[in-house]
């Protein structure tokens, strides 16, 4: 067999391989490596411009989630100050969303949303602050769908408890998080310190980044 032929042969079955392969390693290296949970369940609320929003105006996007109420005295200013800072982060990303979710939602209406919205900052146009029918819905959202606490309190959180941690949904609809220093799946992200243990803003920030690229 003529060796000229034969080298071409080789190099065509390479050319072959690498076309099937090169996609595969692409693919690869685009995994951000943070743990699949749950999808979000399907809702659908009011945000402070008065528009339906759901679950769908999300898809395609990587978002946050909280749960808060605007009369909230304690840990709420706190959690929306650190979300003013990841807002300002990925500001102008048309991928990048936030949903608030007010527990309050007979005080909450879009108009109180909207002036809240001002005076927190909240200047994203997929930052949704949103506020349902009843409680009962949003308790069951947040504390069966999301599994983030929120209930009734006492006054000195404003007659209201919610839980003081973001979930980061990815373009799917699946609550992601990255593993601890165990090796564990954390699944939310601390908004504020909690009995010693720092926020972890600049975690969620750069997981952000990963699910963005994935």
């Amino acid at each position: 067999m003529n060796k000229k032929y034969s080298y071409i042969g080789i190099s065509f079955i390479i050319l072959l391989f690498g076309i099937y392969t090169v996609p595969k390693v692409v693919n690869h290296f685009k995994e951000s490596g943070l743990h699949k949970f749950n999808k979000v369940p399907e809702f659908s609320f009011t945000n402070q411009e008065g528009k339906t929003i759901t679950n769908k105006s999300y898809e395609g996007k990587v978002y946050v989630v909280e749960f808060f109420f605007s009369t909230c005295p304690t840990i709420c200013p706190i959690m929306n100050q650190k979300m003013v800072t990841i807002q300002d982060a990925f500001f102008g990303n048309p991928e990048f969303g936030i949903a608030s979710i007010s527990i309050t939602p007979e005080i909450d209406t879009p108009k109180i949303l909207k002036e809240y919205a001002k005076n927190q900052g909240i200047t994203h146009k997929n930052w949704h602050l949103l506020t349902g029918k009843s409680e009962e819905v949003i308790y069951e959202l947040s504390n069966k769908g999301f599994k983030l606490y929120a209930g009734k309190g006492n006054e000195d959180h404003g007659g209201f408890e919610h839980s003081g941690l973001f979930a980061l949904v990815d373009k799917n609809g699946f609550i992601r998080s990255r593993k601890d220093e165990f090796g564990n799946p954390m699944m939310y992200y601390r908004a504020i310190e909690e009995q010693g243990f720092p926020d972890q803003i600049k975690e969620l920030k750069e997981d952000i980044k990963l699910l963005l690229n994935e």
